[in-house]
């Protein structure tokens, strides 16, 4: 597999040597289950897969070597590189500029780009519009874009779709950048339509089965539909795909309410079920799947609480919260100083949106056995300092680098 680049702040030793290990042990990827770091009074199991994915990467490679072979040139990001605080907060150090925030809201206006600036694409990719405009201006997004593959097999999955005259359903969240650009690509090629949850898959069965009058469709859908969308005729043909960080038996579940609704309405039209609906493959990456799959093996574990790394606004680090939530008290943290005590813990709530602190969060009973995880956008060093923190409030905890010898492993 290619190798990047990536600045060693980001790296962690002890991580490093514990992944590899795992590698060689379980080089088929069978084995989900955690691997125990053993403090003592403190017993820390870390999730088989986590962290850093090949698109993360090759986006950070590419950012931090175009900063480096381009001194004096003004270098633009169309938006957030990944949804990790601590590395954007590094490329805006090094004079990288956002041009937009994650929701789409200009920062910089484009007029003032120049044939030539730099302008990065991130690992989400970006819309057919915005590219265009900027090949406008003699801007090379080509030699700049570090949109993750996965990503782009998803616009493939979608134009492939579209070319067999099926409309494009794509579950994701509206407002992020990646749901974004896939629309646009999807909506080029033909009907796309975006939709939220198993909530709204629901209602779309229902226009699917002619139950609700297509004119509220316009209404429970706004600004989610392409040009033109007419569900009288773009829902008679569909398939699904998906924002590539959603959580995959969320999608399944939605494919397959929304499979059922179409060959219910085939029973009473007399259609072929088999030629109204795509078959189409799961469009998640693989570190989504295994990050998840991962977190689902790791809470077959004992133990008293779940610690999850990553950025607030990181969608697939919110999703393996989700995960956790369901078996544990779950607390999602950007880094090592929302650990502020044994008392307290600042952390962010799902369901209110909100950063909150928690007191009296650490369970008293020893040994205190913790889950943790983190995104595919959280680099392997802030979890290794969210575990040294929390084992500074564990008394009598062995210092953490002891346990690289004690795991038997080399650096």
């Amino acid at each position: 597999m290619k190798t990047f680049q990536v600045p060693p702040a980001y790296r962690s030793p002890l991580i490093s040597a514990i992944k590899e290990k795992r590698r060689a042990d379980d080089r088929m990827k069978k084995d989900f289950s955690p691997t125990l770091l053993d403090f003592g009074p403190l017993q820390v199991y870390l999730a088989r897969h986590f962290g850093f994915c090949y698109g993360v990467e090759n986006a950070i490679d590419i950012a931090f070597r175009t900063v480096e072979e381009n001194p004096g040139k003004n270098i633009f990001l169309l938006s957030e590189m990944i949804h990790n605080p601590k590395v954007n907060d590094d490329l805006e150090r090094r004079g990288i500029r956002f041009l937009q925030d994650t929701k789409g809201k200009q920062l910089i206006s484009f007029d003032q780009l120049t044939s030539s600036d730099i302008v990065i694409t991130p690992a989400f990719g970006t819309s057919i519009e915005i590219d265009t405009m900027l090949k406008a201006k003699g801007i090379h997004t080509e030699m700049y874009n570090t949109t993750c593959p996965f990503v782009e097999k998803v616009w493939n999955r979608s134009g492939q779709i579209a070319e067999k005259k099926f409309t494009v359903i794509i579950h994701g969240k509206p407002g992020h950048e990646e749901t974004r650009a896939t629309f646009s690509h999807a909506a080029a090629a033909g009907p796309a339509l975006v939709i939220r949850d198993m909530q709204e898959a629901r209602i779309l069965a229902r226009f699917i089965n002619k139950e609700k009058n297509p004119p509220d469709f316009f209404e429970i859908f706004k600004n989610r539909f392409s040009k033109g969308f007419d569900p009288s005729r773009d829902l008679n043909r569909i398939g699904v795909v998906n924002q590539t960080t959603m959580l995959a038996s969320e999608t399944q579940r939605i494919a397959d309410i929304l499979k059922l609704a179409v060959q219910e309405r085939s029973f009473q039209t007399h259609e072929n079920p088999g030629e109204q609906f795509a078959d189409t493959r799961d469009t998640l990456c693989y570190a989504t799947n295994d990050n998840q799959s991962a977190v689902t093996g790791m809470l077959d574990t004992p133990a008293d609480m779940t610690l999850v790394v990553g950025g607030y606004n990181s969608s697939n680090t919110s999703h393996l919260v989700e995960l956790c939530e369901e078996k544990l008290p779950s607390y999602f943290i950007e880094g090592p100083e929302n650990i502020i005590s044994e008392k307290e813990i600042r952390h962010f709530d799902l369901h209110t949106l909100q950063e909150k602190i928690t007191r009296d969060w650490l369970y008293s009973g020893r040994p205190l056995r913790v889950l943790v995880t983190s995104g595919a956008s959280c680099p392997d060093a802030i979890v290794e300092n969210v575990i040294n923190r929390l084992s500074h409030f564990v008394e009598g905890s062995r210092d953490p680098q002891s346990l690289i010898e004690q795991l038997n492993l080399n650096c």
